[in-house]
């Protein structure tokens, strides 16, 4: 994932500071979104399972239990590997995808040494798809990577590409996804339509990241919300239903509501502590029972709400 200039990695997750010299006060989108967890304990065993089916050191492991849990330990962390390695393909994709608006937008750009880094790599592909894309839909590009805040509800992120395709003002967020079995790219996912509606309902974009300025958000009426799924083989455009965005607005606000208790629970120190079984004492010592026993729960600590 690339990193804009505000943003930073800390143990809540990635947050945004309002200049290059402030402290992280607020979660990015993706940190927000991120609260409603994904189950993927069962790719991550079939990536362990897989990455063990295709080592060349399987068939002379068979019969030798050490060299089998050899070959296993190195293929546990399969998924982990793929996802970074995915990672960093998508930063290229979307690096060469900004030199592009840059260029279209007469500003400084790298649009070659982009493209020669995903050729270097092996994913010219993605290069020539996008390229039949920005050229099909005759993309007129506003804005390239613009980071965006929200007071009201504590969020700030960085969109991808603001831009008017079809005489229409559209914000854009690019995916960079595999291509599946039938030779077209892999689906979204339908969570790209939160990010986008977060991006819709800033407030503020940034000026200058050094001086710490900002301005009113200027594309808050955009008449179209774009997810465009980057592939080797097309490139598939797809608009956030106009009907389901206050819905995914909502599922938004409430996922900032949790991660805000989350870092509340966490200052809160430890959810559990040990306590003792109380003393056993002899009939005809009622009182004496009563203090030994709030002294071995802990004194006079009683449940709160």
């Amino acid at each position: 994932m690339t990193q804009p200039r505000l943003a930073h990695q800390t143990p809540q997750g990635r947050m945004y500071a309002r200049s290059v010299s402030g402290l992280p006060e607020v979660p990015s989108i993706t940190t927000v979104i991120g609260m409603e967890r994904t189950d993927l304990d069962g790719w991550v065993g079939w990536m362990a399972a897989n990455a063990v089916a295709q080592d060349p050191r399987l068939a002379e492991s068979v019969g030798s239990p050490a060299r089998l849990r050899q070959v296993a330990r190195q293929c546990a962390d399969a998924a982990a590997r793929y996802r970074d390695a995915a990672a960093e393909r998508g930063d290229r994709v979307h690096d060469y995808a900004e030199q592009v608006a840059l260029r279209a937008l007469g500003r400084p750009h790298t649009m070659a040494d982009a493209r020669a880094r995903l050729i270097e790599h092996g994913e010219g592909a993605y290069a020539d798809r996008f390229d039949e894309w920005w050229d099909l839909y005759d993309v007129q590009p506003v804005a390239a990577e613009i980071t965006v805040w929200n007071h009201t509800v504590g969020y700030a992120g960085t969109l991808d590409l603001v831009a008017r395709i079809g005489g229409r003002l559209c914000l854009i967020d690019y995916k960079t996804k595999g291509t599946g079995r039938d030779g077209r790219v892999k689906a979204l996912d339908p969570k790209v339509v939160m990010q986008l509606t977060a991006g819709l309902k800033a407030e503020e974009s940034l000026v200058d990241a050094e001086a710490g300025t900002w301005e009113p958000w200027a594309h808050g009426d955009a008449q179209m919300l774009l997810g465009v799924a980057l592939g080797e083989t097309e490139v598939a455009v797809h608009q956030a239903n106009p009907n389901a965005l206050p819905r995914h607005w909502h599922k938004f606000w409430a996922l900032r509501q949790v991660w805000t208790h989350a870092q509340a629970v966490d200052d809160a120190g430890p959810a559990l502590r040990v306590i003792g079984p109380p003393p056993v004492s002899s009939p005809g010592t009622a009182g004496g029972l009563e203090a030994a026993r709030a002294a071995a729960f802990g004194g006079a600590d009683r449940l709160q709400p």
